[in-house]
C-alpha cells in the first residue's frame, strides 16, 4: 500500500457540452467544484444534505443533488447545470408564469423539471407532483411552480386539434 495519498485528483467531465479537466480534492462535492472551480454559480447551496434541491443538476440526464455527490464520482460524466438550460422550455414557462419569488430555489426546480420533461415527456399531474416534492421553496410558490411545469407537458390523452382548430 502506498504511503503517499495525493492531495488532489484529476477528473474530466463534460459540463454544459464543454469538456473540462480539473483537479479536485477527494472530499470536494460536485456542487463545490461547479461553483468554486468552474464559476458556475447557478446551482445553490441550501441544506448540504440533499433535502432541499437547490443544488440539483443533471448527470447523464438524471437529476442529482450535487451537494451530496463527490466531484470524483462525476469523472467521465455529462453534467448539465442551470447555465446549460438557457433555452429550456421549463425556464421559459417559469418566466411566463412568474413561478418564483426570491428565486433561490428556481434553478433547482428548473433543472429537476427539465429532467422530468426529458424522461417523462407525457407526465401526468401525479408524476409532476411527485417530482416537484424533491425540491423545497421557502417562499411557498408551489402553486405557481406547478402551473408553470404543467404548461410544458402534453398529457397522453389530450384532445388533438382537428383541421378546423376545434
Amino acid at each position: 500500500m502506498p504511503s503517499y495519498v495525493p492531495s488532489s485528483y484529476p477528473i474530466g467531465l463534460q459540463v454544459n457540452g464543454e469538456w473540462r479537466t480539473i483537479r479536485v480534492r477527494a472530499a470536494d462535492t460536485l456542487l463545490y467544484v461547479l461553483r468554486e472551480s468552474l464559476g458556475l454559480t447557478g446551482s445553490k447551496s441550501g441544506c448540504d444534505n440533499g433535502d432541499c434541491g437547490t443544488c440539483t443538476i443533471l448527470v447523464n440526464g438524471l437529476p442529482i443533488k450535487s451537494c451530496i455527490m463527490l466531484a470524483v464520482e462525476a469523472d467521465g460524466q455529462h453534467v448539465t447545470t442551470i447555465e446549460g438550460l438557457i433555452h429550456s422550455p421549463v425556464l421559459q414557462a417559469f418566466v411566463q408564469k412568474q413561478a418564483f419569488q426570491c428565486g433561490y430555489c428556481t434553478p433547482g426546480f428548473i433543472v429537476n423539471c427539465h429532467g422530468l420533461l426529458s424522461i417523462h415527456p407525457d407526465a401526468n399531474e401525479e408524476t409532476i407532483r411527485i417530482w416537484l416534492e424533491s425540491n423545497i421553496c421557502r417562499c411557498m410558490s408551489y402553486e405557481e411552480i406547478h402551473e408553470a411545469v404543467k404548461t410544458v407537458f402534453t398529457p397522453k390523452n389530450a384532445a388533438k386539434p382537428t383541421a378546423n382548430g376545434s
